[in-house]
């Protein structure tokens, strides 16, 4: 299993707005999170866990719309198209997720297996997709890759999209709109 630690110590050997300094800090808050939702209370869980949900659905957009695109050569592509595919499969985990009571030990079980999955899921990103990002561009191209990835990710969904995700084409289309619905559904339930 990842190592929130490990992640940080990773992301501050490269500059400040570089997109994989950006993504290994949000591997290491996703770490940190699935964390405070097991050790919190029952009636604790719900918001480390809308947390974790909202930083989970914008962070995999992010990849998707900004990151994936860049893949060239049909390895890279590969990579890419395998990271997608768990994405898609995540969202519908997630989904579930979100319509079980946290406060449940059903919700805790699969927590912890979609803990085991999600960490599976960055380990590869970090040896597989990472490497590649860093060797094929200069820091300046993933400076600017940086500042689209938080862009995108202002305007990302906050809730899982499972028809959208894991397809760049789908994100892009339907992307906004369920963000500025899921802005709304959060509102009400605050």
């Amino acid at each position: 299993m990842g190592d929130a630690a490990e992640d940080r110590a990773k992301a501050e050997e490269l500059p400040e707005g570089d997109v994989i300094r950006i993504l290994l800090e949000q591997h290491a808050q996703v770490r940190d999170l699935f964390a405070e939702i097991q050790q919190a209370s029952a009636d604790g869980r719900k918001e480390p866990f809308d947390r974790l949900r909202a930083l989970l659905a914008v962070h995999e957009t992010g990849e998707e719309l900004v990151l994936r695109p860049k893949a060239e050569g049909s390895a890279w592509k590969d990579v890419a198209t395998e990271r997608n595919q768990e994405e898609s499969e995540a969202n519908e985990v997630l989904k579930h997720l979100e319509e079980l009571d946290t406060a449940t030990d059903a919700f805790l079980s699969a927590l912890k297996e979609f803990e085991r999955s999600v960490d599976e899921h960055a380990e590869a990103e970090e040896s597989e997709e990472f490497p590649r990002v860093l060797k094929a561009l200069d820091e300046d191209e993933r400076r600017k890759l940086g500042a689209r990835l938080q862009a995108v990710e202002k305007m990302a969904p906050t809730h899982p999209h499972p028809t959208a995700a894991g397809s760049t084409t789908a994100q892009a289309l339907t992307g906004p709109f369920a963000a500025m619905m899921d802005k709304v559904r959060d509102a009400l339930a605050s």
